[in-house]
């Protein structure tokens, strides 16, 4: 029996690690530009489009739909509800603000200090967001993603005014609609630092998931809350402002896949989490790939074709917890 319940979550491993080099190498190979694996030793505009171009884009996918699934699971257990996640808590929508700020009024900065100060917008929306929750009560756990979805809905509105205001519509879309065409070698390497939170969320499992018991339990086990949970909506505050500063907005990543993975392994986060990242880099893939194909050789977004299934299968946990309730 004890080994059984070991090779469950190396079995989840094997096929994750099988999913994502797959999906990978589908990757690669699929776009407007005709990509040969022999082509590769012979041709050195084959070699150029690879390091250029595709092997960057595969990258910049694999890192944004892990962090965000990452991201996902600690708002999740802060929260303390399954149905949060950055782009249903003002999180990504308060970046956005952030962002149209440092436009306006400081347009020659780098894109690293927009990305800190989008960072800084993003933390103020997820401390907005938790003070409207506080208030909520725990035995309606519904009623917190709908007072989330209200909260994101008011600041999105509210970018989308200043933006229409000020000529920025164009730029507000880029940021709203999360896409890869137009990734390349030198316009994705911030994404690495999201792949580093992940992996420093990693490191930080079991504390996230004390602190998910609440504070009182976690105070009472020892825990820092506090410590644990600056650090949680830090690493989430810059996961969404490095994913929309460089990709755009990808919507229920972090809400799907971590429900899907605690359907299948349990809440030992220690031992899901790597499933989670690699369920989320894979789920991102999957829709870049269609987003490639199904108008070819024109592209949609990655963001329009998860968020379509994203929404479905939102509502689903949302209509059966409600009907088990």
């Amino acid at each position: 029996m004890p080994g059984s319940l070991v090779a469950r979550p190396k079995r989840f491993y094997l096929w994750t690690v099988l999913l994502l080099l797959t999906l990978s190498g589908v990757s690669i190979f699929v776009g407007v530009g005709t990509l040969v694996f022999s082509g590769l030793f012979t041709n050195p505009e084959a070699l150029s489009l690879l390091l250029i171009s595709r092997l960057p884009r595969t990258l910049a996918i694999i890192l944004t739909g892990a962090s965000l699934a990452v991201s996902g699971v600690i708002m999740q257990l802060l929260v303390r509800n399954r149905f949060v996640e950055p782009s249903t808590t003002g999180t990504s929508e308060a970046a956005m603000l952030g962002l149209l700020a440092v436009t306006l009024l400081a347009p020659q900065w780098s894109i690293f200090s927009k990305m800190l100060v989008a960072s800084g917008a993003s933390l103020l929306g997820i401390f907005g967001f938790l003070m409207l929750i506080r208030r909520l009560p725990p035995e309606q756990p519904l009623i917190i993603p709908l007072v989330g979805l209200i909260y994101a809905g008011i600041l999105g509105a509210a970018a989308t005014f200043v933006a229409y205001q000020t000529d920025l519509i164009q730029y507000l879309w880029i940021w709203i609609t999360g896409e890869f065409s137009g990734v390349l070698a030198g316009r994705y390497e911030l994404l690495w630092l999201a792949g580093a939170l992940a992996l420093l969320a990693y490191v930080a499992a079991d504390q996230f998931t004390v602190a998910g018991l609440g504070r009182e339990a976690s105070l009472s086990l020892g825990l820092n809350y506090t410590q644990v949970l600056t650090l949680g909506v830090v690493t989430v505050a810059l996961v969404a402002s490095l994913v929309i500063v460089t990709v755009g907005m990808l919507p229920f990543i972090g809400l799907v896949v971590p429900n899907i993975v605690s359907r299948l392994m349990g809440d030992n986060l220690r031992e899901s989490l790597p499933v989670v990242a690699g369920l989320g880099a894979g789920f991102v893939l999957v829709s870049d790939i269609i987003g490639r194909l199904v108008r070819y050789p024109y592209e949609i977004p990655a963001s329009t074709v998860f968020g379509i299934v994203g929404a479905a299968i939102f509502l689903w946990m949302l209509l059966g917890r409600r009907s088990h309730a």
